[in-house]
């Protein structure tokens, strides 16, 4: 994660830091961000796209698949949704650390670090001896991953000019949504013809070449200034972070997205195995390509809360995440695809929205409230995604959605709390117009 930016309120010595740990008075002035549209800009957009690509796809690749671990290891849907909740657990888990860690040596070799172990043990997942040992695996594989997720959002926050951060950010998401969208057929049309062994080593292969990419593309962090680890250091931040007005609301609101987000996703493919639809793991990896409305929900909605609002757009994407939820009740496979089309589309777009608002209200530490932000919402994708299953076990697909749609009351009741406050600063449409390509 990139240096915590901003000084905190309380001084080193009230803290009882050493003077080594103390900002510099004399330090010299950070140089001037990287302008929207620049070269820089870029390529730094670019390299983030494939890391979050690799990171995402190596972790959602197997979601479609999970039928297959229930059949092939003799697993309720509970326990097989174990490949995903364990990987979201651990990753939970490491990104706190991941950032003080990126604290100390820099956001880039985390970062890079990330994508190396994700790709090493996507591969050992190929060769696991059992249901055991790859649950072990993937556990080790989030808390590998949870380096670049994060570091990314922060790194932008920090090192690009703040006129473009709602529509960088939804760039980062839409390179995730590509790389789960992606992975998921892929490994679907793997485990086809290669069993699920052989969709963990393509994973691993996908990992090992956006490593590279990653390496080559993303520019050194000009204005990261390492600190020492300290203890009492790293809990002045996390005070720092808890006493900001709205942060909290917003922590909750991405562990409820998040977590019906993944239900939703991990017992479609129970569904959609079963009668009337019958259809093959590669077909099913292939509704998965609706994840691409999420490649463009995620940057439309961050340049319209950079526009309009971000309550407003939360407001309407939770909308369209009812509506879609409604439209999957639907024994037609036509209006299931459109639901699942519309649930994805606001999915994405509201997740941008909150995750940029984390940007625009946290003042003395927006990367620690980053990762604060992303902990809460990988524990919602372990914990929801779990619970999801036992759901899909009482009452099958209305089970699912009766949960899912409890999900939903609580997300819509913090969107009508953050209403409320007082609307983080917005810049002028004109200069938010920055080019959007890579």
């Amino acid at each position: 994660m990139a240096a915590y930016d901003g000084a905190m309120s309380a001084t080193p010595a009230s803290l009882g830091l050493p003077a080594a740990i103390a900002p510099r008075a004399d330090a010299e002035p950070l140089p001037p961000p990287i302008a929207p549209g620049s070269a820089a800009h870029r390529a730094a957009r670019w390299a983030l796209f494939v890391g979050g690509f690799a990171t995402f796809g190596m972790f959602y690749g197997p979601q479609p698949l999970l039928p297959l671990f229930g059949s092939a290891f003799a697993l309720d849907a509970a326990q097989a949704s174990g490949v995903l909740s364990a990987t979201a657990g651990a990753m939970a888990l490491g990104l706190i650390p991941a950032g003080f860690l990126a604290q100390r040596y820099g956001p880039k070799p985390v970062m890079l670090a990330a994508i190396v172990l994700g790709a090493l043990f996507s591969l050992l997942c190929a060769v696991a001896p059992s249901y055991g040992a790859l649950i072990a695996l993937r556990a080790l594989l989030g808390l590998s991953l949870a380096g670049l997720p994060a570091v990314s959002s922060a790194w932008l926050a920090e090192e690009v000019d703040p006129r473009a951060l709602g529509q960088s950010v939804g760039l980062i998401i839409a390179g995730n949504a590509a790389g789960g969208m992606s992975s998921r057929l892929v490994c679907g049309l793997l485990a086809d013809h290669a069993g699920w062994r052989g969709a963990f080593a393509g994973l691993g292969v996908l990992g090992a070449v956006a490593a590279f990419e990653f390496w080559r593309s993303l520019p050194p962090s000009r204005r990261h200034r390492p600190r020492p680890l300290h203890p009492r250091h790293a809990l002045a931040d996390l005070r720092a972070v808890a006493s900001e007005r709205g942060l909290k609301p917003l922590f909750a609101l991405a562990l409820l997205l998040m977590g019906s987000f993944v239900s939703f996703y991990n017992y479609l493919g129970f569904r959609l195995v079963q009668a009337p639809f019958a259809l093959s793991h590669a077909t099913i990896g292939a509704v998965f390509l609706l994840y691409v409305v999420g490649m463009f929900s995620s940057p439309w909605a961050g340049r319209q809360a950079d526009r309009q609002g971000s309550s407003r757009v939360l407001a309407a994407m939770l909308a369209l995440c009812a509506v879609g939820l409604a439209l999957t009740l639907s024994n037609a496979l036509t209006m299931i695809i459109v639901g699942v089309a519309l649930f994805t589309f606001g999915f994405f777009a509201a997740h941008s929205v909150a995750s940029s608002w984390v940007g625009r209200l946290a003042q003395r530490s927006k990367a620690l409230a980053s990762a604060a932000y992303l902990t809460a919402y990988y524990l919602g994708a372990s914990s929801m995604g779990w619970l999801g299953g036992h759901a899909w076990q009482a009452g099958a697909w209305v089970g699912v959605l009766a949960f899912l749609g409890l999900l939903w009351l609580g997300a819509v009741a913090i969107a009508a709390r953050m209403a409320r406050l007082p609307a983080p600063p917005r810049t002028p449409a004109r200069e938010i117009d920055a080019p959007s390509r890579f």
